[in-house]
């Protein structure tokens, strides 16, 4: 393997000195460091075997296990790029994303090669392998040399409408972006984390940690089972877990309803990738009372953002429907802007034409951020390069599209997507802000603020418990200007399960 500074040399030096420690556990089977290198190798040999070489993009449907990073590292051991599509995505979307990628191979599971055979885009593709591979001819090198600037990852943004953006990590970029979480995950190799989110996965392999991988399936969110997850956390010692806030919530939850004692060992808790309020903190910390609880915030180009303690937001809370949900201090290394929210393309060629575009302080505008693991590249699709980023120079200024402000002692609060404020007889509304509010109403499950046929609706998903009578008395007080509705189920966004879907929610109930 080469020895340059990206995860496969990580890997390689992790492998070298922890050589018998654990890497991945998964359903009671493990596999040491020495034993992942040793396949790493073989299976980067078959894949030259078969055809794929550096520079080749590789569509990879394998789901979050042993046989997905044995693939992955493979992958970029020989230089090639691992594309990666979400398990829940549809036909048509995947066809999309397909034609954006224009891959050279496919690797997947039995079920999605089947799914093959149905899908005209996937039958371009020229190489076709199951999850396997044989020892390769001992002539072959497998290894290849990388630049900063070749491309590692590519993997797509959950938007649901037009050409699919496909973010672009070159290898420069993907070690920028390791080396901002692994600041603020601070892994050690005597950890034994839980990592939900995949690309956690990759970083404690290249640091040496021990990962276990979750009874639960992304796609799946609603079968989670929380006794089979606590009993993992339990029977391995688990002392760090990183997941989506869904997934600490179902555990927060059933641990609370069951009485159930936090786990000894589990000592960190990161979690990210969707909003979480502060009745949703206060739930964590009575699960989890003797566990350090962060909440980062950031995208899929820029991770992380910031980043808050539990206990900080639930001290911060507040009523008022102007203040917003606190997501902490910017990192370091981030520097973030608050623009005015404007739906056209950004063009500025000094840093003093982008001040201009600055709101007042303390002003809600549009989140744009800047620094080292910012993405500045999609692949195959320049208008989403001209929507979502500002070039000054060599500088790239992401525009995350989230709508919030800085206050006076530099903390950020978010108010949600800009897409979805309401402007309403001259005020601003924010669904995002009324959504914290509604969750702290006894019997709310979920619920949030649309604009339909120029009227305000509160919609709001509630449990059986709900007494409707006190609950439109709290919302006339909250919003008066709205109309209720109770609806069986608000539609979730299908990556996390925890973000509303606004387009969706209109569709079912509003059309």
């Amino acid at each position: 393997m080469n020895e340059q500074n990206n995860i496969v040399s990580l890997f390689l030096e992790a492998a070298k000195k922890y050589p018998s420690k654990p890497a991945i556990i998964q359903d009671d089977k493990s596999i040491s460091f020495q034993d992942l290198l040793i396949e790493v190798e073989q299976t980067s040999g078959y894949f030259i075997e078969k055809g794929i070489k550096k520079g080749d993009r590789v569509l990879v449907f394998v789901p979050m296990g042993m046989d997905l990073y044995r693939i992955v590292l493979a992958i970029l051991n020989i230089g090639a790029t691992a594309v990666f599509l979400d398990e829940w995505v549809s036909k048509k979307r995947m066809e999309e994303c397909c034609k954006v990628a224009q891959c050279h191979a496919f690797i997947g599971i039995f079920k999605a090669r089947v799914l093959s055979f149905f899908s005209a885009e996937l039958r371009k593709i020229p190489i076709h392998l199951g999850t396997g591979y044989k020892k390769f001819d001992s002539n072959i090198n497998p290894h290849c040399k990388v630049a900063n600037t070749d491309t590692a990852l590519i993997t797509f943004t959950t938007g649901s409408t037009g050409t699919p953006k496909a973010a672009k990590r070159t290898h420069g970029f993907l070690r920028e972006q390791f080396s901002a979480l692994i600041e603020k995950i601070d892994p050690q190799p005597d950890d034994i984390d839980m990592p939900v989110l995949p690309i956690v996965l990759l970083i404690n392999l290249g640091a040496g940690c021990t990962s276990v991988i979750a009874e639960f399936k992304a796609s799946k969110p609603d079968k989670m089972n929380p006794k089979q997850v606590l009993g993992q956390i339990n029977k391995y010692k688990v002392n760090r877990m990183v997941s989506s806030p869904f997934f600490v919530k179902r555990l927060s939850e059933f641990t609370i309803e069951n009485r159930i004692d936090s786990p000894l060992s589990l000592k960190k808790i990161f979690t990210g990738g969707a909003p979480v309020f502060p009745s949703e903190a206060r739930l964590y910390t009575q699960a989890f009372p003797t566990t350090k609880i962060e909440i980062v915030y950031g995208s899929t180009e820029a991770e992380p953002i910031s980043a808050i303690l539990a206990n900080t937001l639930i001290e911060t809370n507040s009523n008022d429907p102007n203040i917003g949900l606190n997501v902490g201090k910017p990192y370091r290394k981030a520097e973030v802007k608050i623009i005015g929210i404007q739906s056209r393309n950004i063009h500025c060629d000094t840093e003093a034409e982008l001040h201009q575009l600055e709101t007042l302080p303390g002003e809600i505008g549009e989140i744009i951020v800047s620094g080292p693991h910012v993405l500045t590249e999609y692949f195959n699709n320049v208008e989403a390069l001209l929507q979502n980023k500002i070039f000054i120079g060599s500088k790239c200024w992401h525009r995350t599209g989230d709508s919030g402000y800085l206050n006076s002692d530099g903390s950020l609060y978010l108010t949600g997507r800009c897409k979805a404020l309401i402007y309403y007889e001259g005020r601003l509304f924010s669904p995002f802000v009324y959504e914290n509010m509604f969750q702290q109403l006894p019997g709310v499950i979920l619920g949030s603020i649309i604009l339909h046929d120029n009227k305000i609706y509160t919609v709001l998903e509630v449990d059986n418990k709900a007494d409707i009578r006190e609950l439109t008395t709290r919302i006339e007080s909250l919003l008066p200007e709205s109309h209720l509705k109770i609806v069986s189920k608000i539609p979730r966004d299908p990556r996390h399960n925890s973000k509303i879907d606004y387009d969706k929610l209109k569709d079912m109930y509003f059309r």
